[in-house]
């Protein structure tokens, strides 16, 4: 079994997808995109926040 079919098996695993989204409240989404939006050039703050919606929106389903 090759690294990408590891990898692969790690991110579809139940268990690891529940922990996953135990992670993904609202408030260490937004902590998260804040760190980024610091770092990141200014251009970049637009999909920063789209992906921190999505992965809110990931963690409520």
């Amino acid at each position: 079994m090759g690294l990408f079919d590891k990898a692969k098996e790690f991110v579809t695993d139940p268990d690891n997808l529940a922990k996953a989204k135990e992670q993904l409240t609202d408030e260490n989404v937004d902590a998260a995109t804040d760190k980024l939006k610091e770092i990141a050039p200014d251009k970049a703050d637009g999909a920063i926040d789209t992906l921190g919606q999505k992965a809110k929106d990931f963690g409520q389903s």
